[in-house]
C-alpha cells in the first residue's frame, strides 16, 4: 500500500523533496563554499573601523548608476585578469558588493582561493544598502 501511494506520487515527492534541498543550500551553501556574508551595519563597521577595500564587481555602468563611496570596481568577468590590483590589499577587509550579493559571492569564494581570509560579501548587495537607505555616489 505505502509502495503503491509512493508510485503513484513520485513526482510530487521528488519536487518536494527537491525544493526543501535547494532550499537547506540557499540558507547554508554559503558557509559551506566559505563566503563570509555581512549585513550592512557590520559593512560599515568594517569600511569605517577596519579600513576595508570596497571591491564593487558589477558592471561600470551598473557601477557608474551608484555606488559606495571610494570603492574600486572590477567586474566580475574580469576579476581574474585583473586580480593584481588587489594583491596589495591581502591582508587587510575586503567588503565584495554587486546588485544583490549573488556575483559578489561568486567574487568571494576567488578571493578566498587566492589567500584573501577577510573577504565578506555584502547579503542582499547594493539593493540592501539602498534599502537601508544608506548612501550612493553617481
Amino acid at each position: 500500500m505505502r509502495v503503491q501511494f509512493v508510485i503513484d506520487n513520485i513526482l510530487p515527492i521528488f519536487i518536494a523533496l527537491s525544493s526543501g534541498a535547494m532550499l537547506l543550500w540557499s540558507l547554508f551553501g554559503g558557509r559551506v563554499r566559505g563566503i563570509k556574508e555581512v549585513d550592512c551595519v557590520a559593512a560599515l563597521q568594517l569600511i569605517n573601523h577596519k579600513n576595508a577595500l570596497v571591491l564593487d564587481v558589477r558592471e561600470q555602468n551598473e557601477y557608474n548608476a551608484g555606488h559606495i563611496l571610494n570603492s574600486t570596481v572590477i567586474p566580475l568577468a574580469k576579476l581574474d585578469e585583473r586580480f593584481g590590483e588587489l594583491e596589495k590589499f591581502k591582508e587587510q577587509p575586503v567588503l565584495i558588493v554587486c546588485n544583490t550579493g549573488n556575483r559578489s559571492s561568486t567574487a568571494c569564494v576567488v578571493l578566498g582561493k587566492h589567500g584573501f581570509a577577510q573577504a565578506y560579501n555584502l547579503a542582499g548587495g547594493i539593493a540592501a544598502w539602498q534599502k537601508a537607505n544608506l548612501p550612493l555616489v553617481k
